[in-house]
């Protein structure tokens, strides 16, 4: 797995610790809408100095590829990060299988760099890291959440009931997957 990646209109990053600063700005940017889907964060999150931390911590995760977050800029805009995306929990042996996290910047939502870079990820997960299957999840009510992975081939498997706790309430959670042989198919990787 490499650090970089590029798409048609995107690059996607794995950071180091220098850029903590734009990994905070895009935090800010959009705390309203993500702190609604987030678990409590701890009172330092939007910290230069926790940020920092954060990216150190990834870096070293994605050396091991037990985890990876890619950061995603419009190319030719290295200023100012659009969104992140992450496969995380990276299991082996028997399993061979990842969760895939998501966030975007509000401003650009339905441009399609959502569904472009989480496609580039899953050609990671499958063909680089030789994964078998990628699980994601999402709030019952979050229908675009939703409609963007059904719309990259994952199907819906079930509801994991009371699965999270989110500001003090116990929550569900949609369960999707998709399967390396389904996203060769349908992304065409053949």
């Amino acid at each position: 797995m490499n650090m970089n990646y590029e798409t048609k209109r995107l690059e996607l990053k794995i950071l180091p610790d220098i850029a903590a600063g734009q990994t905070l700005q895009f935090y800010l940017d959009n705390k309203e809408i993500f702190e609604k889907y987030e678990v409590d964060r701890p009172k330092n999150f939007y910290t230069f100095q926790h940020q920092k931390t954060l990216l150190q911590c990834e870096y070293n995760l994605a050396v091991k590829q037990s985890s990876a977050r890619f950061w995603v800029y419009v190319k030719g805009y290295p200023q100012q990060i659009i969104g992140t995306v992450s496969l995380q929990d990276v299991r082996r042996g028997a399993y061979q299988s990842c969760s895939l996290g998501y966030k975007f910047d509000h401003r650009i939502w339905r441009r399609g760099y959502a569904k472009e870079s989480i496609s580039k990820c899953i050609w990671i997960a499958f063909e680089e890291m030789k994964l078998h299957r990628i699980e994601a999840q999402t709030l019952p009510e979050n229908k675009p959440s939703r409609n963007l992975l059904e719309g990259l081939g994952f199907a819906w498997e079930g509801t994991k009931r009371q699965s999270v706790k989110l500001h003090g309430a116990w929550r569900d959670h949609e369960v999707y997957a998709l399967l390396a042989e389904e996203a060769k198919l349908l992304l065409g990787w053949l």
